[in-house]
């Protein structure tokens, strides 16, 4: 998570240099005749796909993963957004293997807080999802902690539970810059709080698709990279 919030800090960085500069150099073009120009913001949906699922999957042989994001605007700051996605993790514990495989989806909204001059696009918001997924867990092996020379630790294999689902809050903060004419750049960080989870009756789920890690506090975290394009419909 260290690496994930330096990438983050650095990306926000980033993001208020470009601006800064772009700012300064669209007033030093329209300043004298700014006042009679009007500038529209695009209404439309914004479709994408999150990035940082495949590269995960291609650092790591135990993760498989990828998440579609859209959103769709319906006032000048505020924004409908939903996520959609697979993920099949294998989570290593001191006596357990498992893995848990299934689909996600969250729903929610933005709102962006940055206010843009002239006819700029950029983001920097806050949300909240409400998010739900569908999964199977396996558990791989588990190794009861006794190990002694009367009663040896001999790995159990176990076997597969379907149709578990988990119900869960989230809390987002987040930049997105359109770099490109209708083509965004975005980062995100969300805050997770498990709100139910269906769980097999002799093992402890400890992750979920679309939650990530569920840590004894009932408490995750999550980071987004994402590309996305705006299909505009009108300007108002």
């Amino acid at each position: 998570m260290q690496h994930m919030f330096k990438y983050f800090i650095s990306f926000f960085v980033l993001f208020v240099v470009a601006e800064t500069v772009a700012q300064k150099q669209k007033i030093d073009t329209l300043s004298s005749n700014k006042d009679s120009i009007v500038y529209k913001s695009p209404f439309g949906i914004r479709v994408g796909i999150d990035i940082s699922k495949p590269i995960k999957g291609l650092i790591g042989e135990n993760y498989n993963g990828l998440e579609l994001v859209g959103d769709y605007r319906i006032k000048k700051q505020l924004f409908i957004a939903t996520e959609i996605g697979f993920e099949e993790e294998t989570t290593q514990e001191d006596y357990t293997n498992s893995t848990a495989k299934g689909t996600y989806i969250r729903l929610g909204f933005n709102y962006n807080a940055y206010e843009n001059w002239l006819d700029m696009n950029n983001e920097i918001f806050v949300g909240y999802r409400y998010g739900l997924s569908f999964f199977e867990q396996t558990i791989n092996s588990f190794t009861p902690n006794v190990n002694n020379n009367y009663f040896p630790a001999n790995p159990i294999v176990s076997g597969q539970t379907d149709n578990l689902n988990a119900h869960w809050s989230e809390f987002m903060v987040g930049i997105k810059v359109e770099t490109f004419k209708n083509f965004f750049v975005s980062a995100s960080v969300s805050y997770k709080v498990k709100m139910f989870v269906k769980e097999p009756s002799n093992f402890k789920t400890l992750f979920s698709p679309g939650f990530n890690q569920i840590f004894e506090s009932g408490t995750g975290f999550g980071f987004n990279y994402t590309l996305s394009y705006l299909i505009p419909f009108s300007k108002k």
